[in-house]
């Protein structure tokens, strides 16, 4: 069962592909900035993701890989991606 969540949510072991970029912003300027920084790294709608690791201290930084790249982002920046879940590995 195909499920989307914000991949500020995701676990490591969990698996995805990109469904909406800039989907939480508070402030506009900041979250137009943020989308393009996101999209300049290869956040960009249907991108496979996979979490690998993620920090002791808050879960933060996120160690994730998008395609065939790894990229290290931070829980908040995340929570700007929206992801269909493919499931979570137990």
């Amino acid at each position: 069962m195909s499920d989307t969540v914000s991949l500020s949510q995701f676990r490591p072991g969990d698996r995805g592909v990109i469904v909406k970029v800039g989907e939480h912003c508070h402030h506009q300027d900041h979250g137009v900035e943020l989308e393009r920084r996101l999209i300049e790294l290869g956040f960009v709608e249907g991108a496979r993701i996979e979490l690998l690791h993620e920090g002791l201290f808050g879960r933060d930084p996120m160690a994730l890989k998008v395609d065939d790249m790894r990229v290290a982002l931070r829980r908040h920046e995340a929570a700007s991606l929206i992801v269909r879940v493919d499931g979570a590995v137990a």
